[in-house]
């Protein structure tokens, strides 16, 4: 196969049963080290509910997700600006955002917004934003480098969560993220192939730990960016620096609606 990525050759690794049904073929790239799996012909039936079962962490992910972002968008944006979430799911980490004082907006063509409703892409004219986040995406997406230039469309700064492929060969055993049951995650990235990415949008790439990540044609220190996302710091910082919600406001426009 041809990587997904970087478009070099892509080998077999290893094979899965999708859905606990179909043996899929994983493969990965002799450059960048993407693994990719077969052509996912089983996307309708592994999406008929938008948000898995399995994913029990979504409550907790946003929890510690927001002090991060917020301490993101203050120290290093402007962060009266507009902000927005790809593939924001039930519009959760929007609400969360927005009772941070944050201007943000939900973008999912997927899934039913229930926590952010009127707070759409599709409710608010502006096309271009500050800031896109994109937390638990980039795994999902069949076919990564067409679905993020939609993401720099939005915006020049893209701040994604997505799980870094472990030092030692992948194996569906070795490694939760790769998820066969579901059948979502079909893309699994390695820092190689996320430098690829920023280097072909020459942008910059900086990244906290093994899963938070950051596009940007910004230069930030990377010790500050680093030390910034520490969870003691952000919880610290977004606590001392909190501003006023957006949570009055917000009601009152949906009682005028």
């Amino acid at each position: 196969m041809k990587c997904n990525i970087c478009e070099k050759p892509s080998n077999f690794i290893f094979e899965a049963k999708i859905l606990d049904k179909y043996d899929v073929s994983y493969f990965q790239c002799s450059n960048c080290d993407f693994i990719q799996t077969e052509r996912p012909y089983w996307l309708s039936e592994a999406y008929s509910s938008a948000i898995t079962a399995l994913d029990i962490g979504l409550i907790e992910r946003n929890i510690l997700l927001a002090p991060k972002l917020e301490t993101l968008i203050r120290l290093f944006f402007k962060s009266d600006c507009k902000f927005i979430d790809y593939g924001g799911g039930y519009g959760m980490l929007v609400r969360m955002m927005r009772d941070r004082g944050l201007d943000f907006y939900r973008q999912d063509i997927y899934c039913e917004n229930i926590f952010a409703k009127n707070f759409d892409v599709t409710d608010f004219p502006q096309q271009r934003f500050e800031l896109l986040a994109a937390f638990e995406v980039f795994e999902h997406l069949e076919n990564p480098i067409s679905e993020i230039e939609k993401m720099f469309a939005y915006s020049d700064t893209i701040c994604f969560s997505t799980e870094l492929q472990p030092q030692r060969a992948v194996t569906p055993q070795n490694w939760w993220y790769v998820v066969p049951q579901t059948g979502q995650h079909i893309s699994l990235y390695s820092e190689k192939s996320l430098r690829h990415i920023a280097k072909l949008r020459r942008c910059n790439y900086y990244s906290y730990g093994n899963s938070f990540h950051l596009f940007t044609p910004q230069k930030i220190n990377p010790i500050l960016f680093r030390g910034a996302l520490n969870k003691y710091f952000s919880s610290f910082y977004s606590q001392i620096n909190k501003k006023n919600s957006l949570l009055q406001a917000d009601y009152n426009s949906l009682l005028n609606k």
